[in-house]
């Protein structure tokens, strides 16, 4: 039986992902075996759990998916010692309108397993009112357990006497009071991390958080906190069909925002996957029967993409008799011409009218509801896809037929249709599964 907790934040940016990759790293230094979730649309972190872990990550979403989902990707914690669900945002941060199963806030997952919540508190520019903050949100909502709060970046011993005391009042639990470290910070860029196969140094970073937060944080009052768990049987698996038989994937540091649970379940669905790199000039498998762009940076490599003529030469014999589908950067480099931030236009593939720019950087994001108006890979026309956008690229045109009618959560329709021309087709969302 495992110790389940979810690890969580009055807020972004405190330090939630460092407290789990090494609270997982010094467990597995212990010896136990640490199975890691992410709770919402992060494609990122989950490859940052499978290098702190040495397993598989998936994410979990309380607004596109329903409990039966939930509790199938779960279940592979079933032969784990401890595990974790890292959260986004703030604890009860999700959106107005309820999906699924939930506003796609990390409380729902914690409420749903029954895990206690781990808070990370940043003290910083305050003192007792972090107290307050911890006990309006252990509060917030019954049903809901706070095991106890980790204090990150304190100022001093001073400072952290003072939140230690104020919490100790209000009855909450410290685990322990972690001082300011560089060592341990991860590189970020503008949609969140530098992701992990990008950092040659991503094993000793983790190692060092590991030993820092062991040195301050008491990690059997941690572990003694978590709840006795073990996955209930499934109603329901994942519903998602996979693109095609033979799938072509782009993948590389360009194209590498994947959902772990969409690769699982196309692979489970008997579908073969074959990668290949845009970047290095490879074209999609001849053999496959579609192709797949995921979302990326193709902004960074703009100048690589368009100059790297045996890919584009490739997808564009291959879109002439078989489908391809690319999400959001996948869907960029779908279109006409891509602006990079320094306002150098750079022809793409062409195969649809799409035109995006990112010299005027303006954010998009939020979860999506599509119902579509035309196939796409893997979908009929009239499916309920749900999904979530994030990019900074403005619409410069977008001449193609829409793929869908897109709404955000609230029901709002939305520009971002997607597109399709023949057999290519695109959107901006990344999809996270089908409504059954």
């Amino acid at each position: 039986m495992a110790a389940g907790l979810v690890i969580s934040a009055p807020a972004s940016g405190v330090g939630k992902t460092t407290l789990t990759l090494a609270l997982a790293r010094a467990w597995r230094h212990r010896g136990l075996n640490v199975q890691c979730f992410k709770s919402g649309p992060d494609y990122i972190d989950p490859a940052f759990h499978a290098a702190a872990t040495g397993r598989a990550s998936v994410n979990v979403d309380s607004w596109a998916m329903d409990r039966g989902a939930i509790a199938h990707l779960v279940s592979r914690g079933v032969d784990a010692d401890v595990v974790l669900a890292e959260g986004s945002m703030g604890l009860f941060d999700g959106v107005a309108a309820r999906g699924v199963s939930g506003t796609g806030a990390t409380a729902d997952i914690a409420e749903m397993l029954g895990w206690p919540v781990v808070l990370v508190i940043d003290p910083s520019g305050q003192a007792q009112t972090a107290a307050a903050i911890a006990a309006g949100l252990r509060d917030y909502r019954p049903g809901l357990k706070l095991a106890g709060v980790v204090l990150n970046r304190v100022a001093s011993p001073r400072h952290q006497d003072l939140v230690r005391h104020a919490l100790n009042e209000a009855g909450i639990a410290v685990f322990g009071a972690l001082p300011r470290h560089a060592e341990i910070s991860l590189p970020k860029r503008h949609l969140g991390l530098v992701q992990a196969e990008e950092q040659a140094e991503i094993g000793k970073l983790i190692d060092e958080a590991a030993r820092f937060v062991a040195e301050h944080v008491d990690l059997d009052a941690v572990l003694r906190s978590a709840a006795s768990w073990s996955p209930q049987p499934a109603v329901n698996g994942l519903n998602v069909t996979p693109p095609g038989q033979r799938i072509a994937l782009a993948r590389d540091a360009a194209f590498s925002f994947v959902y772990p649970h969409m690769l699982e379940a196309w692979r489970g669905a008997g579908a073969e996957i074959s990668t290949f790199s845009p970047l290095a000039d490879e074209a999609p498998d001849a053999s496959a029967d579609v192709c797949w762009l995921p979302g990326g940076y193709p902004e960074l490599h703009a100048g690589k993409i368009a100059a790297n003529a045996h890919f584009r030469g490739g997808l564009r014999a291959f879109a002439e008799t078989r489908p391809v589908h690319g999400e959001c950067g996948g869907y960029m480099v779908l279109g006409t011409a891509l602006t990079d931030a320094e306002g150098a236009r750079h022809e793409m593939t062409g195969l649809l009218g799409l035109e995006t720019s990112f010299a005027k950087r303006r954010m998009h994001l939020g979860y999506r509801l599509a119902e579509l108006a035309a196939p796409m890979p893997g979908h009929r026309p009239g499916a309920r896809l749900r999904g979530h956008e994030f990019h900074y690229s403005t619409i410069i045109a977008q001449p193609d037929m829409p793929l869908a009618v897109v709404h955000d959560a609230t029901g709002a329709v939305i520009a971002e249709t997607g597109s399709r021309r023949g057999h290519a087709t695109g959107t901006f969302f990344h999809l996270i599964a089908e409504d059954r």
